[in-house]
């Protein structure tokens, strides 16, 4: 299938200050369904709301796309106890929506960890806006302790892959690594469904709040290339070689 693309203009870019972003972006969102979305987040694109975009910056190259081969995913010392931690919540899968008390989490969290930022101020039609697409089936994971309402974690379905599409939770419970855990779990409902991958959207080495992506091994990274083209998924297996040390490996995707 075709689809046609078009070019934001520049703009302020969101993680790096002083640098100007701009996207490239589907124009024909109606056309957009699970299987084209699924092509799609293999050529680094993402979605936000119904938009789906890729950075395609006149002269930064730094938002490279991560997924996890989740089969081949092991969890080390650090998110094994993660799990334990966490082991005494409720865990439930349910069609996504957001909820009054969804919504409640949602600003909490937001004012706890982005305090001052946009999404801070957005309405409950707003946040809806950005967590739902209404040409795809979206999935939320909801996690309680004690009947409350903790974390939820919203996750895009493919037919061979899931996309971790926004994670919020109680800021107070910093200990349990809540952000952590739901991509533990959400590899585990990925690898469950048979999917091949869990996409985690972009990691820029510079911004220190994506960090926690490289930290999930194997992971794979999609770098721009200087032109655009000829791009690879590469293989990065241990700590340290996302740079392009010698335990990384290209592949087509």
């Amino acid at each position: 299938m075709r689809l046609s693309l078009g070019l934001t203009p520049e703009h302020s870019c969101s993680y790096l200050p002083g640098r100007q972003s701009r996207s490239l972006v589907v124009v024909d969102e109606e056309r957009l369904n699970p299987a084209t979305y699924d092509a799609l987040l293999q050529q680094g694109y993402r979605r936000s709301g119904d938009h789906v975009y890729r950075p395609w910056c006149v002269s930064c190259r730094s938002c490279n796309a991560v997924r996890i081969p989740v089969e081949s995913f092991r969890p080390d010392r650090s998110q094994r106890r993660c799990m334990k931690r966490n082991r005494d919540l409720r865990l439930e899968w349910m069609p996504a929506e957001l909820t009054d008390e969804q919504y409640r989490l949602y600003l909490e969290y937001q004012e706890g960890r982005h305090a001052g930022g946009a999404m801070a101020q957005s309405s409950w039609e707003e946040t809806r806006r950005f967590l739902l697409a209404g040409w795809n089936d979206v999935q939320l994971l909801e996690m309680r302790l004690d009947g409350e309402l903790v974390a939820a974690a919203y996750t895009d379905v493919m037919p061979h892959s899931l996309s971790a599409v926004y994670t919020f939770f109680r800021p107070d419970l910093t200990r349990r690594s809540l952000g952590t855990f739901a991509i533990l779990e959400q590899i585990a409902q990925a690898i469950r469904e048979g999917k091949n991958w869990l996409y985690l959207g972009y990691w820029i080495p510079e911004c220190p709040k994506m960090s926690y992506k490289s930290r999930f091994r194997p992971h794979e990274i999609r770098r721009p290339m200087a032109d655009f083209r000829d791009e690879r998924w590469e293989s990065v297996e241990e700590e340290g070689t996302a740079g392009g040390g010698t335990s990384s490996r290209s592949q087509q995707g």
